[in-house]
């Protein structure tokens, strides 16, 4: 038990978890004896605090849930999930995590970049508390990083390069399946949630990769302003695809399905993140050509794993890119076999090249 951590928030008036109504779902529960009867070992206890937009974005959210789910699974993992609202609840669902002694949590996951803040303030209140980061880095003032916090990058450039090699090989060839087609344009999309450097290194990948397909291409770039505005991204869409663009690549949590819905709508294609959103939003896998996974799924389960064994990476940052299929380009499902062979193994030659250090891929626009 780790009361003193607890001891920081006496006398704040701090609701207790179950205070945050509509914010905190129970999940993870189950029972408590084995099949002989004697008492279940004492679990992992999970907090999972999700990104804006929480669990049902089929993408981003989502795929931190299938980690603990997947952990649950193979160890003796209890969770529970926290779905903030605004930014502020980031910092008030850390510390009661932190501050719980039923139960005591082993590990708070922090999905996001956008709780970085709230955790450089809360991590080192609370130093026996083992917290993970995903898609930042805790540090403090100085540059130093906090001990108590396992840090989880990834490099969506490179996964974002090769869907970008994929759309600029197909918006220049006559493709037709699904219930999409090319056309004569040379144009391709990309649309954004909020326009900060994490979303511009998206962007930046996939230009480049277009770029490795054909230089000529134009490439459409707008930014939704949220993660959460299906109208707004099918707006952009529809906009792009009156310019000619006909295959679409969304960074933008649950604003990517009007891409969606505006690809299916006008007959194109579409590119999913995060998750392999031909599966999770499989209402257009007619449509959604690919998706540039993120394996935060990976993130999560390995970081619990690491508390599990007692071996938590406080103060260390973990890169995921291409070599550690930390990301990849994913064929969507109604796509299987009908992406050209040549098309395949340019995709499978731009890959090993990154790896190999023999393409350097930019981080962000201002970089091409």
């Amino acid at each position: 038990m780790k009361h003193d951590r607890r001891a920081v928030l006496r006398g704040m008036g701090t609701v207790g978890i179950a205070g945050m109504a509509g914010c905190l779902v129970e999940d993870g529960g189950g029972d408590d004896e084995n099949g002989d009867g004697t008492p279940e070992p004492d679990p992992t206890n999970v907090g999972m605090v999700y990104a804006l937009g929480g669990l049902g974005d089929q993408s981003f959210n989502d795929m931190a849930h299938e980690g603990i789910k997947q952990a649950k699974q193979d160890m003796n993992v209890e969770f529970q999930n926290a779905e903030p609202e605004r930014d502020e609840d980031f910092g008030t669902l850390q510390q009661q995590f932190a501050s719980s002694s039923n139960p005591d949590y082993d590990l708070v996951c922090c999905i996001g970049f956008a709780q970085t803040s709230a955790l450089v303030e809360n991590a080192p209140q609370f130093s026996d508390q083992n917290f993970m980061l995903v898609d930042s880095v805790a540090e403090t003032e100085d540059g130093e990083m906090i001990d108590n916090v396992a840090n989880y990058l990834f490099q969506e450039p490179e996964g974002s390069f090769q869907v970008g090699h994929l759309a600029g090989q197909l918006t220049t060839r006559n493709f037709d399946a699904g219930a999409g087609s090319t056309n004569d344009d040379k144009v391709v999309g990309f649309v954004g949630g909020l326009e900060i450097d994490l979303i511009k290194g998206f962007e930046a990948g996939y230009r480049a990769g277009v770029a490795h397909a054909d230089d000529s291409i134009e490439v459409r770039s707008a930014y939704a302003g949220s993660w959460s505005d299906p109208s707004t991204g099918n707006e952009i869409a529809v906009s792009m695809i009156d310019e000619g663009a006909d295959v679409i690549y969304h960074a933008a949590g649950g604003t990517g399905v009007g891409v969606f819905r505006a690809a299916q709508d006008e007959g194109v294609y579409a590119i999913g993140v995060d998750a392999d959103q031909s599966r999770s939003a499989s209402e257009y896998s007619d449509v959604i050509v690919a998706s540039m996974v993120k394996h935060v799924d990976t993130a999560v389960y390995t970081s619990v794993e690491n508390v599990v064994n007692d071996n938590h990476q406080g103060g260390t940052t973990t890169s995921l890119g291409l070599e550690q299929d930390g990301v990849e380009a994913v064929i969507g499902q109604d796509f299987e076999g009908e992406i050209p062979d040549d098309v395949t193994s340019a995709l499978e030659d731009s890959r090993q090249a990154i790896i190999d250090g023999d393409i350097e891929v930019p981080q962000h626009p201002d970089d091409l």
